[in-house]
C-alpha cells in the first residue's frame, strides 16, 4: 500500500464529488429543487437496505449497496439521461462506457477493475444483486415524481404507456411491489400527473 495507491484513490474520491452537481429532472418531494445524483444514489442505499425483503433470491445486501453507490459515476461526464429522453438514449450507451473508461480508471488497476466490474455488472442486470439495484433504481423516481405533485412526469407529458415500461423491473424482480406501483400510477393518471395513454 504505497503512498502513489492512496493518491490515486484520493484523487478517485475527490473526482466522485462532482456527482453532487449532476442534476436529475426528478424534483425532491417538497418540490424545492432537482434532485442531485449522488442524493439519488444514497436514496437507492436506503432503500435496498430498508426493502431488502422484496429483493429476488440470492440477492446480497452489501453487494447491492455497492452497486447503487457506483451505477451513476459515469454521470459526472456522461451527464444525468432522462428515462423518458429516447433522442438521448441513443448516445447514452457510447457516453457512459467512455465515462467508464476514464472515471474507474482513476483507481489502482486491481480497484479500477473492481468498480468497473460492478458497474458493467449493474448495468447488465443478470445477477440477484444488480436486478434488486435497478428495480430499486426506477421505484426511487416514481416515489419522488408522485410525492412532489407529478414532477418529471407533469413537466415532460409522460404517458402511463412509458412509466409501465420503465418500471417493468419492478414488476419482474421485485414483484411483491408491484401492486403498490400499478396503484401509484392508476393514481398519477386519475390526478393528471401522468397523461394517460
Amino acid at each position: 500500500m504505497g503512498a502513489a495507491r492512496l493518491e490515486q484513490q484520493i484523487a478517485f474520491l475527490l473526482e466522485a464529488d462532482k456527482l453532487k452537481a449532476i442534476l436529475r429532472r426528478t424534483p425532491l418531494v417538497d418540490n424545492s429543487r432537482q434532485e442531485n445524483s449522488a442524493e439519488h444514489s444514497w436514496h437507492l442505499a436506503l432503500a435496498a437496505v430498508t426493502l431488502i425483503e422484496y429483493a429476488p433470491e440470492g440477492t446480497d445486501l452489501l453487494h447491492a449497496l455497492r452497486l447503487v453507490t457506483i451505477h451513476d459515476l459515469v454521470e459526472i461526464d456522461a451527464g444525468d439521461t432522462f428515462a423518458y429522453d429516447t433522442a438521448q438514449h441513443e448516445s447514452k450507451e457510447e457516453r457512459e462506457l467512455a465515462a467508464a473508461e476514464r472515471i474507474f480508471g482513476m483507481l489502482p488497476p486491481d480497484a479500477g477493475t473492481q468498480l468497473r466490474g460492478w458497474w458493467n455488472e449493474f448495468e447488465a442486470m443478470q445477477t440477484p444483486s444488480a436486478r434488486f439495484a435497478n428495480a430499486l433504481d426506477r421505484l426511487q423516481p416514481l416515489l419522488l415524481n408522485m410525492e412532489s405533485g407529478g414532477g418529471s412526469w407533469r413537466s415532460h407529458r409522460v404517458a402511463r404507456s412509458q412509466v409501465l415500461h420503465r418500471m417493468h423491473p419492478i414488476q419482474l424482480w421485485m414483484p411483491g411491489v408491484w401492486p403498490f406501483v400499478l396503484d401509484t400510477i392508476d393514481r398519477a393518471c386519475a390526478a393528471g400527473l401522468i397523461v394517460e395513454q
